[in-house]
């Protein structure tokens, strides 16, 4: 999460008005369980509720004060919109997740700017946290190589979980997979709902424009 990302995606949030991204009202139980790798599984629909409990939700707690010191993307050369574009295309090859859709993710998170540090610790073009980027096998969370394959192996995961779901993929990389599950859509948070518009908004310029830097404005 970069730290000025309502700035870089105000232009895309004002572009994408009258685009329908509406999240279902409908509020159910989530149960969780956590496996012998500590990883957690949520579902609303536990097959073996001997394994599972109830989840509670960290969503709409307060955040603890951050003692990160943000970085916000300072990159002005027009080049950088392209600087990736190599790895970019890896990255999406391998995931199977459409290129136009990194671009639009690093777009809003980044602005290109491999250096951009989030108050939380996000960190790099994908702005992964060091817990998620150590979880998608990221050896090196400032290498941009590093970054973008980290951060779109994290995009495949989510879009596996919402089976396809562009919105709710998006929704979760921004909030988290459980914040989603917990509100049985786009969760309440103005932030993911102004990025969800902003990334779609993206999205779309980058599938419908083939220069990046045209793309990017």
């Amino acid at each position: 999460m970069a730290p000025d990302r309502r700035t870089l995606c105000r232009t895309a949030v004002l572009a994408a008005v009258g685009t329908a991204l509406l999240a279902r009202s409908a509020r159910a139980e989530i149960y969780v369980y956590k496996d012998a790798r500590g990883g957690e599984h949520f579902t609303n629909v536990p097959g073996d509720a001997s394994h599972y409990r109830v989840y509670h939700g960290r969503a709409d707690l307060p955040l603890p004060p951050s003692n990160h010191r943000s970085v916000a993307p300072r990159d002005r050369d027009p080049a950088r919109y392209s600087r990736y574009d190599r790895w970019i295309v890896q990255a999406a090859s391998l995931y199977q997740i459409p290129e136009p859709l990194v671009r639009a993710i690093i777009r809003c998170e980044s602005d290109y700017d491999p250096r951009a540090v989030s108050t939380a610790g996000a960190r790099g073009l994908m702005q992964l946290l060091p817990e998620t980027a150590k979880r998608m096998n990221v050896r090196d969370i400032l290498d941009p190589h590093d970054n973008i394959l980290g951060g779109v192996r994290l995009l495949r995961e989510l879009a596996n979980e919402f089976h396809g779901d562009l919105t709710l993929t998006v929704a979760a990389y921004n909030a988290g997979d459980a914040a989603v599950l917990r509100f049985s859509g786009i969760p309440p948070f103005a932030e993911t709902r102004d990025y969800v518009a902003a990334v779609t908004a993206y999205y779309r310029r980058y599938r419908a424009l083939e220069d990046p830097l045209e793309a990017s404005r």
